[in-house]
């Protein structure tokens, strides 16, 4: 069972973005089966940690998900990820590979940029040094804008003409032209409501009134709506780094700018997560990602683990000092957690009896799916978004307690996130 959304991730050449690729796809993960039915070659499935309900019901040893895996109630639910390659400067007037670039953009829920915060890559991924990092951040945001807003800006006189003589509702107006980024009509109008709250159109939802700076201010307001960005900033223990992530972090304390703000900035290793994933497989250390440590066996002689060589052993001290103790983790799972929480995403548990969370016997798998569906979902969405079936027949639905939900009623994680859909004749 799926989550429809996708995370896209872009970053220039020799920033880390395979690497961190590489980090969060892992291709050896526990379990390999996904609940997509297609992966092309430049997507991959990531997975997302959460806390689930096995734990508070006594049934974890029942908790049997179809997709991705539980372990002691921490659960891991498969995610769409995009590799989005391409970016370069100059990418909306076609530079590199930046038609594809921006076509790919459009199937994206939220982007991660993979960013070098050691300032050792110029902004076209060569060598350098001292390269300020947070030019990357500014030109991603450039080149989105200046996609919309210039495909926007040739046709604004025709698109004025036609909303006045249709006196077709503004945001159904500028839904008609931004369709093709594949927005929909609910993001539009948020854009909209942004743009009136704020006031930062004195004419607001009088496009024949509009300037072009006006435009171009609602397509910025859009552009935070459409394409929330998760900076990732990498290679976090290399030697500039520490005094580039101070400067970054400054710029975007209790601000939002280029489209990024601080909360959505999170430090990350991906070559220290891959290389101890690697250890692991291999039996030289015990770790789980998102951990802020790991143990080889100079910690616990009494662990089933292999003896390390001096340089294994030193590499590992690098990436515990440099890394792990200094920043908590290698960051890699809290940019996906964060992607997630971004677009207020609420998981949600289908289950065929609200007692034993599974088919009607106590012994049958528990919590077999989970669902990742929009903040504000409700019932009767849930069940035309599980099939069409489960709508068209749609009888009812109850959450644990046998408490009655009403088909309109608002999913609420751990209130009421675990439904039974009941339909006609069952």
């Amino acid at each position: 069972m799926s989550s429809s959304f996708v995370i896209a991730c872009v970053g220039k050449p020799s920033a880390g973005k395979s690497s961190f690729l590489n980090a969060v796809t892992d291709a050896t993960a526990k379990v390999g089966n996904f609940p997509f039915t297609t992966i092309e070659p430049n997507q991959g499935v990531a997975y997302y940690p959460l806390d689930c309900p096995c734990v508070k019901h006594g049934v974890t040893s029942r908790c049997k998900p179809r997709h991705g895996w539980c372990t002691n109630g921490r659960r891991f639910v498969p995610v769409r990820m995009l590799d989005v390659a391409g970016l370069v400067p100059g990418a909306s007037e076609g530079r590199g590979l930046g038609n594809k670039f921006l076509d790919d953009l459009r199937h994206a829920d939220v982007l991660i940029h993979v960013v070098d915060a050691s300032g050792t890559t110029d902004d076209n991924g060569r060598e350098t040094k001292g390269y300020d990092p947070i030019n990357d951040i500014q030109w991603l945001r450039g080149e989105i804008d200046a996609w919309v807003f210039g495909n926007l800006e040739r046709r604004w006189p025709g698109i004025v003409r036609r909303h006045v003589a249709t006196k077709a509702p503004a945001v159904d107006t500028l839904h008609a032209q931004l369709g093709g980024y594949g927005t929909t009509r609910d993001i539009v109008q948020r854009a909209m409501d942004t743009v009136v709250r704020t006031s930062l159109i004195a004419s607001k939802d009088e496009l024949a009134q509009w300037t072009l700076d006006d435009l171009h201010v609602f397509v910025g307001v859009f552009l935070d709506h459409r394409f929330p960005t998760i900076v990732a900033l990498n290679k976090i223990d290399m030697p500039d780094s520490g005094k580039n992530i101070a400067s970054i972090v400054k710029r975007y304390h209790a601000n939002v700018r280029d489209g990024v703000s601080e909360e959505n900035i999170v430090l990350t290793s991906a070559l220290a997560e891959c290389f101890l994933r690697r250890m692991v497989k291999q039996n030289y250390i015990h770790y789980t990602t998102g951990d802020d440590d790991f143990v080889s066996k100079d910690d616990d002689t009494n662990m089933q683990l292999k003896e390390m060589d001096e340089k294994t052993r030193r590499r590992l001290g690098n990436i515990r000092d440099l890394v792990l103790f200094r920043y908590g983790s290698t960051g890699v799972q809290d940019v996906i957690v964060r992607a997630v929480q971004v677009l207020g995403f609420v998981p949600v548990f289908p289950v065929k009896s609200v007692t034993s969370f599974g088919a009607s016997n106590g012994e049958s798998p528990a919590f077999q799916d989970c669902v990742l569906v929009r903040n504000g979902t409700t019932v009767r969405e849930f069940a035309r978004k599980l099939h069409n079936r489960l709508d068209v027949g749609y009888a009812g639905a109850e959450t644990v307690g046998g408490i009655q939900l009403a088909e309109d009623d608002i999913i609420v994680a751990g209130k009421n996130n675990i439904i039974k859909i009941t339909t006609i004749g069952a």
